[in-house]
Order: C-alpha cells, then sequence, then structure tokens
C-alpha cells in the first residue's frame, strides 16, 4: 500500500535552499532586449489604462505559475479588460444591474 501522507507533508527549508536561488536570473534577465521593450511598452499600456478606468490596485495569477508580469501578450490583455470593464460601465452609467 502507498504511503501519500508524505506528499502532503511540509517540510522545512534546508539551509542551501535560500543560496541556490539567491544567484538565479529572474524573467527579466532571460528576455532580450526586443522582449524586454515589448514588456516594458505592455506596461506603459496597462498603467494608462488602470488609470483611465480609475483602477487603483489589482492582482492577477496564472494557473500555469509563469509570470504573467513578463508576458507582453497577457500584460496587453489585461489592459484590454480594463479598458472594456470602463466601456460597459460607461454604457450603463455605472449601475450593474443594466
Amino acid at each position: 500500500m502507498l504511503d501519500l501522507r508524505g506528499l502532503f507533508r511540509r517540510r522545512p527549508a534546508t539551509a542551501g535552499a535560500e543560496e541556490s536561488t539567491a544567484g538565479a536570473p529572474t524573467g527579466q534577465d532571460l528576455l532580450t532586449p526586443e522582449q524586454a521593450a515589448d514588456v516594458e511598452q505592455a506596461w506603459v499600456e496597462l498603467r494608462q489604462a488602470a488609470e483611465e478606468a480609475g483602477v487603483t490596485a489589482f492582482r492577477a495569477c496564472t494557473r500555469g505559475g509563469s509570470r504573467w508580469e513578463e508576458d507582453p501578450a497577457a500584460v496587453h490583455a489585461l489592459a484590454a479588460a480594463l479598458r472594456s470593464f470602463k466601456e460597459a460601465d460607461t454604457a450603463t452609467g455605472g449601475d450593474p444591474a443594466r
């Protein structure tokens, strides 16, 4: 019989665990200059869309654990969603029941 309790048990971090990720490159380090420029442009668009929609804070995550913050398509999609929310709010006069 299999003992699955070990899969769900939390184990304390080892001393070497922190050291092993300390020098690991971040996502930005792995981007080419063109990709980094695309990400920066997407963030400019997202900041503008958030400001126009009156959004002061938001949270987002991915299902696969990848970093959406470094994916220009994901950042553009979030900006488009904020714009569509603003457009829907304007069309209904701010009344969500419409």
